[in-house]
């Protein structure tokens, strides 16, 4: 493609390294990119309060696209700009769905509040018992009534020793049109968004207004979560330690995120 105007990378497993850090020759070329007037964004299943020490790796403050497309964040100035949430209706016919397929499955949903650090809005909040699949201090645990009593911006469904995929391909028979099936890790952890939202969705909310159309953005991510963006974009890249849905949907794959992936693609138009 020619240069592009719009950088939109994963975080996890994409732009970090193993042990969470971005190492100096991704950090140079994504400069580079941003200094001769291309945008990046960054595009995870984050939610906003998780993106601070991205930012701070960086060393610079994107937009954000978080919790799979479902918010768009401003670091900048710690702003929620836009939230796509699912009813407490349509949670309660998810809950419903998840705890008869798959038996023995914790719950938790993800709110928003007006801000990343909205100290009035309990952002993470399970059900007695949830297990977590990595660290979470921010946890709020809850009666599974209380859980589903407000909009939330996904359903998160756990089940320790699970395989995501699994837990995926047995869900896609019942939910229909209440919600989207998705996953960031095969550590028995599946997220329900939003019908119709993704990070190709978040994304394009933020180059709309910029002028930017899919032809002109490279995309950058591991795993099915990653799926729609790298279709979306005009040239999609799967990490070279990606999941096969994300090599599937991708027009190339690169290196792993252990060996500057990103870089290695970025660098052909900023050296």
């Amino acid at each position: 493609m020619t240069l592009p105007l719009l950088i939109a990378s994963d975080v996890d497993g994409t732009l970090l390294t193993d042990d969470d850090k971005i190492t100096a020759r991704t950090r140079a070329a994504i400069t580079a990119a941003e200094a001769s007037g291309t945008r990046f964004v960054l595009a995870t299943g984050r939610p906003p309060r998780w993106v601070a020490p991205v930012v701070d790796a960086l060393g610079f403050a994107p937009m954000a696209v978080c919790a799979n497309g479902a918010v768009i964040y401003d670091p900048s100035t710690d702003r929620i700009v836009s939230a796509r949430t699912l009813s407490a209706d349509v949670l309660a016919e998810l809950a419903e769905i998840a705890t008869r397929v798959i038996p023995g499955a914790g719950l938790a949903v993800e709110r928003v509040g007006r801000s990343a650090h909205d100290a009035a809005t309990p952002q993470f909040v399970s059900s007695p018992g949830y297990e977590h699949a990595w660290l979470n201090p921010d946890n709020t645990e809850v009666s599974v009534d209380d859980l589903l009593s407000a909009p939330a911006i996904k359903l998160l469904i756990r089940k320790s020793g699970a395989q995501s995929a699994d837990m995926a391909d047995a869900l896609a028979k019942h939910v229909g049109r209440q919600g989207d099936i998705t996953y960031s890790t095969n550590n028995g952890l599946i997220e329900i968004m939003p019908l119709g939202i993704s990070k190709a969705t978040g994304i394009a909310e933020v180059a709309e207004p910029l002028d930017i159309t899919a032809e002109d953005v490279v995309a950058f991510g591991d795993m099915p979560n990653d799926v729609p963006m790298l279709a979306w974009a005009g040239l999609g890249v799967a990490m070279g330690n990606a999941h096969p849905d994300a090599v599937a949907a991708a027009d190339e794959v690169t290196a792993t995120n252990a060996d500057d992936g990103v870089a290695r693609v970025l660098e052909r138009w900023w050296l």
